[in-house]
């Protein structure tokens, strides 16, 4: 499921922040020169504390799908060994039913995937979602706060955004946007365990910013 979730986290990832900023005053430019920062905003969202919490959670919650879908592939793997094995020695009509057998065992495990998948496609748009859009008012307020003119997202998977050719590694304030919604939120870490967030764009060692 690991692909899905980058993908919905691709697609949560943008309609948050569309829904930030229309909710987010523009705020008036200091005067003096521009200050430009950069963000992996997808990336920074999913190493919050909260978001890898919530995840955890909700692969937890899915776990009993996970193994009635493992049960059901072993189950139509055996019957398909078998017919295999016994289909020299089988009769047309009893040949037929257990092929019908295994198709609609196939199709009931495919429904089952696919229901599985939308209901936790969705509940992950919700918590990246919610997540998103506290970790959008952390970064405006730390803007502020710290003077910067302009925030740029570098995330890979950003088509719309701007297209970020090259950073100082100074610029990118990722990790201290992360660590200022961490202390925020007051969540601490998860343990080792628990599943780390889906894989995101790293930051770049030198990818910074065109200003």
């Amino acid at each position: 499921m690991k692909r899905t979730l980058a993908l919905v986290l691709t697609l949560a990832s943008g309609l948050a922040l569309t829904a930030s900023a229309q909710t987010t005053p523009a705020a008036a430019a200091p005067a003096g020169p521009a200050k430009v920062a950069v963000i992996e905003f997808q990336a920074a969202v999913g190493q919050t504390n909260e978001f890898r919490r919530d995840l955890a959670d909700l692969q937890k919650k899915y776990e009993p799908k996970r193994n009635q879908l493992k049960t059901m592939a072993d189950e139509i793997d055996n019957l398909t060994k078998q017919l295999q094995a016994q289909s020299a020695t089988l009769s047309d009509s009893a040949r037929a039913a257990q092929t019908k057998t295994i198709d609609d065992k196939k199709k009931q495990a495919q429904r089952l995937a696919e229901d599985a998948q939308n209901d936790m496609s969705q509940e992950m748009n919700e918590v990246y979602g919610r997540v998103a859009t506290k970790v959008f008012d952390t970064l405006s307020n730390y803007c502020k706060q710290q003077g910067f003119t302009l925030v740029l997202d570098a995330s890979e998977s950003q088509q719309q955004a701007p297209t970020v050719l090259y950073h100082v590694e100074s610029s990118d304030i990722s990790q201290a946007i992360v660590d200022a919604y961490n202390t925020k939120s007051g969540i601490p870490a998860p343990a080792a365990a628990a599943p780390s967030a889906p894989s995101a764009p790293k930051p770049a060692a030198a990818k910074p910013a065109a200003h």
